[in-house]
């Protein structure tokens, strides 16, 4: 096999090494700008949270996308039918399905919130303790250590 691609796409006058530089400060900025918080776009980037794991604001920023995408959508949606044959007839039928399953599903989901919204409310408080407990730590060693150092002078 060679290494050779079966098909290249470019225009006369494309720089794709500025178009990627270019694209990569743009989202930089969105999520300096806190553009990408929504929970769809959460979803979407939860690839690129194995390369914020190294950040300081990491746990912050997974609690905070956790926190905007915990919850299942309840809610009713517009129910269409692309197909033109039978369209009105097949819309009747799925809204009929639906409230039938909406009927059995939510209380199940109603429950599975509450699950989600104390779980995620049990892993924030648990963060804000850390937070806590370690700068005290951190204090408390910095005071030691200038203890230690002033001693030794």
């Amino acid at each position: 096999m060679s290494d050779t691609p079966i098909l290249t796409i470019g225009a006369p006058g494309l720089d794709v090494d500025r178009l990627v530089a270019d694209l990569h400060a743009t989202a930089d900025r969105k999520m300096n700008d806190g553009v990408y918080a929504d929970a769809r776009v959460a979803r979407a980037e939860k690839t690129n949270l194995v390369h914020l794991r190294g950040s300081d604001d990491f746990i912050t920023f997974y609690l905070t996308c956790l926190r905007d995408a915990v919850f299942v959508d309840i809610s009713d949606f517009e129910i269409r039918e692309r197909r033109r044959f039978f369209s009105p007839l097949l819309v009747s039928l799925k809204k009929t399905i639906w409230s039938l399953l909406k009927f059995y599903t939510y209380r199940l989901w109603s429950q599975q919130n509450q699950i989600n919204g104390l779980v995620i409310t049990a892993l924030q408080g648990m963060e804000e303790q850390s937070a806590v407990r370690i700068a005290a730590l951190e204090k408390r060693l910095a005071e030691l250590e200038q203890k230690t150092s002033g001693h030794g002078s």
